[in-house]
C-alpha cells in the first residue's frame, strides 16, 4: 500500500466535507494508523498531548465517514481502504467526474485513483478459510465450541485492549480445562470483522520457531500479491490476530515455571519483537503457565497485557443444569468446592450421576475431604512439570490448615530464602498456589484441590526429592 496514495486520496475526502485539505498532524495521524502506532506513540513524536491527537484524529475519522458514507476509525482505516467496493467509473452525468462509492471526483485525478485502487484491492480469498469477504480465516486447528458460559467480564476485557488499546501481545493463562480456548474461540466469533487475517495454531505438535513463521506467512500470502519478508511486515501491512494454543507444550518439565525447551529459546525474541515493534495486529497466547519474559514484558511495555482465567461463578449452575443433576439447593457449595472449574464440574457431574442418580446433597452429605475420582489425571499432569524445588514446597503447603506468610521461611525447609521465594513465584505463575490479603499482608494458601491429591496420596511415591 503506497502511503501517498492514501494521504492524497485522503485529503480528498477530507477537502469534500471541510473545504480544507489535511495539515501535518493529520498526515501523521493517517501513517501511525497504517504503521499500528498508538495516539500516545503519535503525540509523542509530534511533541503534543495525547489528548489533542485524540482530538484531532475524531474530528478526521467523522469527515472521512461522512465522505464515504459509512464508519471510518483507526481500527478499520485499512480495511475500508480494501473493501472492493472502491471501485472507479465515469460518471452518467458527465466525463468530468468519477465515483467511488458513490463520492464525485474530479475526473483529472482518476489516473491517480486508479493506480491507487489497484494498490488497494485485495485479491479474492479463498472460500474454504473465509468467514466473510473480508477476513481469511483459518480455525482448523482450533476445538470446536460446542457450549459456551457466560464470560461477560472477560470478554469485555479482551475487545478493550483490542480494539480500543491496540494491545500486541495477550497472554491468557491458567489451569487446563478452565475455559482458555473456548473464551477466545467466542472472542472470535464477536471481533473478526476487525481483522484481515485470522489463524489459529497449536503447539502441540512443538514447532520451532522457523517452522511456526513459514507456516504465518505461506497463510498471510495467499490472497496478496507480494510476498513479504516476515511476520511483522505482514503484521504491519494487515490487521491480523493470530492465536498460538497449549503454549506450555514447548516449555520445560522439572523446572521453574515459564522456562523453554533447547532449540526454542528464540521464541522469546520473537514475542519480544511482536510486543515492542509497531504494527496493528494482534498476537493471543494460550497456556497453563505464564512465560517469565511475558511477566517481565507486562512491567516494560503497555503493549503486553495478562488475563489469568479462574473459576465460573454462578455461571456455572448452567453446567448443572445441563448434566441434569438436582437440588439446586446446593449447586453453589459444589460450585465453590470445586472452584468452579468447567472440566471438574463436569466430571463431577458424571460421577455424581452414576453414584448418586444426581442428588447433589447425596453426594456431598457427611463428606470431610474433597472426592477427587475422575480429577487425577488432570491433576498428575500439571504436578508432573513441577520442580524440584517446587515439590518441597507444594508439599510444604499441603500440610498447613491456614494461608501462609512467606516473608520467613520455614525453618524446616531445607531451602535458601532465595530458592524459597522463587518456587513460591512460580506455583503462582502455574495457578498452583494464589495470594489473599489478610490484615493487610499477603498471605499464600495452595489451591484446595491439588492440596486434596497431594494429602490423598503416599508422598515417597510423587514427591520423593
Amino acid at each position: 500500500m503506497d502511503i501517498k496514495d492514501v494521504l492524497e486520496f485522503t485529503d480528498y475526502l477530507f477537502f469534500s466535507q471541510t473545504g480544507k485539505h489535511i495539515d501535518s498532524l493529520q498526515e501523521s495521524i493517517l501513517k501511525g494508523t497504517l504503521d499500528g502506532q498508538k495516539y500516545s506513540e503519535i503525540a509523542e513524536a509530534e511533541h503534543c498531548t495525547e489528548g489533542h491527537v485524540r482530538n484531532v484524529a475524531s474530528e478526521l475519522w467523522q469527515n472521512i465517514s461522512s465522505a464515504l458514507g459509512e464508519e471510518v476509525n483507526k481500527y478499520n482505516f485499512r480495511r475500508t481502504l480494501q473493501k472492493p467496493n472502491f471501485s472507479i467509473t465515469s460518471s452518467s452525468f458527465t466525463k468530468e467526474f468519477i465515483n467511488v462509492s458513490n463520492i464525485n471526483f474530479c475526473y483529472s485525478n482518476i489516473q491517480q485513483l486508479e493506480i491507487m485502487n489497484n494498490r488497494l484491492a485485495p485479491s479474492p480469498p479463498e472460500t474454504s478459510q473465509t468467514q466473510n469477504q473480508s477476513t481469511i480465516i483459518n480455525l482448523i486447528e482450533a476445538p470446536e465450541l460446542t457450549t459456551f458460559y457466560d464470560r461477560t467480564s472477560e470478554l469485555t476485557t479482551l475487545k478493550q485492549w483490542i480494539l480500543e488499546d491496540h494491545t500486541r501481545l495477550i497472554t491468557i493463562y491458567g489451569l487446563s480445562g478452565i475455559g482458555k480456548s473456548a473464551l477466545t474461540v467466542k472472542l472470535i466469533e464477536e471481533i473478526n470483522s476487525e481483522f484481515d487475517y485470522i489463524i489459529w495454531k497449536s503447539f502441540n505438535n512443538i514447532p520451532t520457531l522457523s517452522t511456526l513463521q513459514t507456516e504465518l506467512k505461506d497463510f498471510f500470502s495467499q490472497s496478496q500479491q507480494t510476498l513479504l519478508s516476515t511476520v511483522i511486515d505482514y503484521f504491519r501491512n494487515s490487521r491480523c490476530l493470530v492465536i498460538l494454543d497449549d503454549l506450555q507444550d514447548i516449555l520445560k518439565s522439572g523446572e521453574l515455571a515459564g522456562q523453554y525447551l533447547p532449540g526454542y529459546e528464540d521464541y522469546s525474541k520473537f514475542f519480544k519483537q511482536i510486543t515492542t515493534s509497531p504494527h496493528q495486529s494482534c498476537l493471543i497466547l494460550l497456556s497453563w503457565t505464564k512465560p517469565i519474559e511475558i511477566a517481565n514484558l507486562e512491567t516494560e511495555n503497555s503493549s503486553a497485557q495478562t488475563l489469568n482465567l479462574k473459576g465460573l461463578g454462578e455461571e456455572a449452575t448452567e453446567i448443572l443444569r445441563e448434566k441434569g443433576l438436582i437440588d439446586q439447593e446446593n449447586w453453589l457449595e459444589l460450585i465453590t468446592i470445586y472452584q468452579g472449574h468447567p472440566r471438574w464440574l463436569k466430571i463431577i457431574a458424571s460421577t455424581i450421576i452414576e453414584l448418586f442418580n444426581g442428588s447433589v446433597s447425596l453426594f456431598l452429605a457427611e463428606q470431610n475431604d474433597i472426592y477427587l475420582g475422575d480429577l487425577e489425571p488432570g491433576l498428575e499432569s500439571h504436578l508432573d512439570r513441577l520442580s524440584k524445588l517446587e515439590k518441597q514446597v507444594i508439599y510444604w503447603l499441603a500440610t498447613q490448615a491456614q494461608p501462609v506468610n512467606i516473608s520467613q521461611k520455614p525453618a524446616n525447609l531445607v531451602l535458601s530464602k532465595p530458592e524459597f521465594m522463587q518456587a513460591i513465584q512460580s506455583l503462582i505463575r502455574r495457578n498452583l498456589i494464589e495470594k489473599v490479603e489478610g490484615g493487610g499482608r499477603s498471605l499464600f494458601l495452595l489451591n484446595p484441590v491439588f492440596k486434596a491429591y497431594i494429602q490423598f496420596h503416599t508422598t515417597d511415591q510423587l514427591y520423593s526429592i
